[in-house]
């Protein structure tokens, strides 16, 4: 069951990353792709319909994570605390950037609501990529299970480093080009004419940065923790996602150039879903390294709940995922199409 947990919590987060990173790199790249007013009200009608559902999963997974591995949500939210605290800004800022800027009728106002709204999209996927870059390096827990991490120490990579160091920030910076590009492919999709022309030439230089970064963040990877390739080495099936990460990353720069809009966002979101699940497969079993001391870290074994919890936990996350599953197709069945609006509305 604590593999079972271990996979539907993962597969969650993977959800998440793809429907909300769509309309997070839309906001990132708010300012750069919209030129017009119309321009910008059309990148927020084409997120407008998802973008706080879509951070439903973020909520679910977390819910998730508190049933199935307890001592890990105990962990993670007092050692991550000051992180999580800015994210939780963040995500605050970017529904007040969106909801307010049409409130009073004056330049500035949009304006300056506007730079909120793309300044905390774009900070939001650099934090979420530096807490995966955390959770890949490991973090200064001790005996007992916790730790505590400043926002940043010697910026070096040492048993006891913060939040941020230069791999966090490198891990973080490749997730902000990947949901960068992956929001250029949503943009591109949902309009036409000239935004759509600039929206797919971002996405071209973003696919090909993505390419670069994630392989830079390989090599980074594997020089902090060696052992991080084990269990592929062990189990010659993961081999196949590898693949999978360089068929979408090719296919994603292919009908990008062919002006596949559809394609080109499917793309994209196998390759975040492929990079993921590379990451999952590789930390399993442990859901959070120590940097410390090995025997610290915290497994799927550890962790885990009791196993009569476990098992009624999954009756009701099927009924709660096919309701959550059912709306969000009628969501994206609704609101399918291109975004048109004009200077009058």
């Amino acid at each position: 069951m604590e593999t079972l947990w271990f996979l539907l919590i993962a597969l969650m987060l993977a959800v998440y990353v793809i429907l909300d990173g769509f309309d997070l790199g839309a906001g990132a790249l708010h300012l750069l792709l919209a030129r017009t007013e119309t321009e910008r009200r059309s990148i927020l009608a084409a997120i407008g319909p998802f973008w706080d559902g879509n951070e439903v999963w973020l909520l679910a997974a977390g819910g998730a994570l508190y049933l199935a591995f307890p001592s890990l949500y105990a962990s993670s939210f007092s050692g991550f605390y000051l992180p999580l605290m800015i994210v939780l800004w963040l995500l605050m800022l970017r529904g007040i950037g969106i909801e307010f800027r049409m409130h009073v009728e004056t330049p500035l106002w949009r304006d300056f609501f506007d730079v909120i709204f793309s300044l905390s999209s774009g900070l939001l996927a650099v934090f979420f990529g530096a807490a995966l870059g955390n959770v890949i390096r490991g973090v200064p827990l001790n005996s007992d299970g916790y730790f505590f991490e400043p926002l940043w120490t010697t910026f070096t990579v040492v048993p006891h480093a913060g939040i941020l160091d230069w791999y966090t920030v490198l891990i973080g910076l490749t997730a902000f080009v990947t949901l960068s590009g992956h929001g250029a492919n949503y943009i591109a999709l949902k309009t036409e004419g000239e935004m759509n022309r600039r929206a797919r030439k971002v996405a071209r230089m973003a696919s090909w940065t993505m390419g670069f970064l994630a392989v830079a963040g390989l090599f980074a990877t594997v020089i902090i923790r060696p052992n991080i390739l084990d269990n592929y080495k062990s189990h010659a099936a993961g081999l196949i996602i590898p693949v999978i990460v360089f068929l979408s990353f090719a296919s994603m720069i292919f009908f990008n150039g062919r002006g596949s809009d559809q394609a080109a966002f499917l793309s994209s979101s196998t390759f975040i879903a492929a990079l993921l699940a590379g990451a999952a497969f590789a930390l399993y079993p442990n859901v959070l390294p120590a940097s410390t001391e090995p025997g610290y870290s915290l497994t799927i074994h550890n962790s885990a709940a009791g196993s009569y919890a476990l098992k009624v936990g999954v009756t009701w996350w099927v009924i709660g995922i096919t309701l959550a599953a059912g709306y969000f197709v009628y969501l994206f069945r609704s609101f399918r199409g291109k975004i048109r609006i004009t200077s009058s509305q």
